[in-house]
């Protein structure tokens, strides 16, 4: 009894975890577009890696968007769909800011090694029917095609997010400079109008004075 007990409470476990990790898949087209609605988006390295305590450092390689100053950050792996970036290896990281300044790095995220690994990242091989006569060389080439063309098509996904983030980077910096030189003319404009009513005001003065001393010479 206590071990169908132990069982079910396994079983309801692994079932709440699968359906807490369920992401839905994210086109290219929309990868950037999803992930700069988190807080930190950075293109980066995993520099050190804590298997026991799950903690992994990334050195920023170049800050998309977020306010951090520092030149490393620090993900903490809290379970559910956390990413375990193990590898040593560049990413692009979407993430959330914790309270404590580190970075929640989600599953569903579209966060991404450059060389993805595990078989939630990597798509099953289409199967072969046990009917067609294939050696166990063409049977290991295929697999070893099925690798390439999934390391390409991540290659192709990896170059097409970082020009995205590129362009949505500069277009920022357009809007900030733009901002910044309209902040720098509206005070240079109440600058000269300052100016103006100050001179004005002094030109009615030296008028009043001089028309002072005319009348006063009379």
């Amino acid at each position: 009894m206590k071990l169908k007990c132990l069982l079910l409470i396994a079983t309801l476990l692994i079932t709440n975890y699968s359906f807490s990790c369920e992401c839905q898949t994210i086109d290219r087209e929309k990868m950037v577009e999803i992930g700069l609605k988190y807080d930190i988006v950075f293109y980066g390295e995993v520099i050190k890696v804590d298997s026991i305590k799950r903690i992994y450092t990334f050195k920023i390689i170049e800050l998309f968007k977020g306010k951090y100053n520092a030149q490393f950050i620090t993900q903490k792996y809290s379970g559910n769909c956390s990413i375990i970036p193990s590898l040593k290896q560049l990413w692009i990281v979407y993430a959330y800011f914790n309270d404590d300044k580190t970075i929640e790095v989600s599953g569903c995220s579209p966060s991404t090694g450059f060389k993805p690994y595990g078989s939630d990242s990597m798509p099953s091989p289409p199967e072969i029917r046990t009917s067609q006569k294939i050696d166990d060389q063409i049977k290991l080439l295929s697999f070893y095609v099925w690798d390439l063309k999934f390391e390409n098509r991540n290659l192709q996904d990896w170059i097409y997010q970082l020009e995205k983030l590129r362009i949505y980077k500069n277009s920022q910096k357009e809007i900030s400079d733009k901002e910044k030189t309209d902040a720098k003319l509206e005070t240079y404009s109440q600058y000269i109008i300052i100016s103006l009513i100050v001179n004005i005001v002094l030109f009615l003065i030296l008028f009043f004075v001089i028309l002072k001393k005319k009348n006063f010479s009379k």
